[in-house]
């Protein structure tokens, strides 16, 4: 299986366990295997990566004509230096860093073939990603890693192409304007107060678990605020701001999401309904009463969420349902790369024997293209 395969099957598990017959201890041990795949696979892909950086290397020095003592030289320190990020010495001195931020054994450790610069070890790397994964919108969405605010230019209007005769009037130059979104990345933070017992864990086992938790719950809020700007978009493009079509829907029937579909621009090629579940069954009975063969949802990826209200409850104007493809139509910018900082404070619950944990990320995030997302309200 590949890595998509995996996450998709993954997603499927995690759906299947909500069950009340779901058979919880087969689905488990499958899910364990598949995560263990997983992490074989990422470190199969890791390693032809490296092998490529040392290629590419090796070619630069032939081409500069430093000769094969360079070339192993620069093979010998890449090799080395992922060695020791990912050595049991280096993650207890990482987790140390983490607890104190204090970088000294991390920097000496990376001295001789890192420059001194604090590594993070595969392992905190792939919590992190695995976390943005985990989460059904997030990980739709394009992440992109560049320096300060990102501007993403969009289309606000253009003029079409003309068929042009030979000898007739010469082709009028083209009327573009351009809007522009800029993404300004806020700190998104969670707090988590463990024990001093779960302070004094393995080093491995801690930066797991705290990494794990906070890193997930980061990613949620995430969704959660681009869900928030797409239902703060208008109708009408403006100059900062792209396009989302309202469906307004008394009704909820099954037509609904065809509706929806029907607003969204050409290029949104891969879209999937957000939606509460109990609007996901409030469609399917419609179908049911309906005696309606064919699938409302017309073979869509649903995205569950219970940020949006369900159908049922949702007051006039509420959005209950989202249709557009994430993909294409939105971005998340790390402006400070993927690292989470954490900052620590024993002070707050020390009658509890408590310490209290904050960690924080830089995420900009943005609706960046016209009717790329279909907001359906009651």
């Amino acid at each position: 299986m590949t890595i998509k395969e995996i996450e998709t099957r993954s997603a499927e598990i995690r759906e299947a366990m909500t069950s009340e017959d779901a058979d919880l201890k087969s689905l488990i041990e499958e899910a364990k295997e598949l995560k263990t795949r997983k992490a074989e696979l990422i470190a199969e892909q890791k390693e032809k990566e490296l092998e490529a950086e040392v290629r590419k290397a090796e070619m630069s020095a032939v081409i500069e004509g430093k000769g094969e003592v360079i070339e192993k030289k620069e093979k010998t320190e890449m090799t080395e230096t992922v060695e020791v990020r990912n050595s049991k010495e280096y993650i207890d001195a990482y987790a140390k860093y983490i607890k104190t931020e204090d970088a000294t054994e991390c920097r000496a450790l990376l001295s001789e073939n890192g420059g001194g610069t604090v590594l993070v070890p595969d392992m905190v790397y792939d919590i992190v990603k695995t976390a943005w994964e985990r989460d059904a919108i997030m990980n739709l969405v394009r992440k992109t890693y560049i320096k300060g605010n990102l501007k993403v230019g969009f289309e606000l209007s253009s003029d079409g192409a003309v068929v042009h005769t030979e000898g007739g009037n010469a082709i009028n130059p083209e009327n573009l304007l351009l809007g522009a979104v800029t993404l300004t990345a806020s700190s998104i933070k969670k707090l988590v107060r463990i024990s001093d017992e779960a302070l004094d864990l393995a080093p491995a086992d801690f930066l797991e678990y705290i990494y794990d938790e906070v890193a997930y719950q980061i990613s949620k809020k995430a969704s959660q605020v681009l869900l928030g700007i797409i239902e703060a978009c208008g109708t009408v493009s403006t100059a900062t701001c792209p396009s989302v079509p309202v469906v307004t829907e008394g009704t909820v029937g099954i037509d609904t999401v065809a509706k929806a579909m029907a607003e969204l621009s050409a290029e949104a090629t891969n879209p999937v309904v957000v939606l509460n579940r109990s609007t996901w069954g409030a469609i399917k009975s419609a179908q049911a009463k309906a005696n309606y063969a064919y699938d409302p949802f017309e073979g869509l990826d649903k995205v569950f969420c219970n940020d949006l209200p369900a159908y049922a409850v949702a007051t006039t104007g509420d959005t209950y349902m989202i249709v557009g493809d994430f993909g294409h139509g939105a971005i998340a910018n790390f402006p400070n790369g993927g690292e989470i900082k954490f900052k620590f404070d024993d002070m707050s619950g020390a009658s509890a024997d408590m310490v209290d944990i904050i960690g924080r990320q830089f995420v900009g995030l943005g609706v960046v293209a016209p009717d790329a997302f279909v907001k359906v309200q009651k």
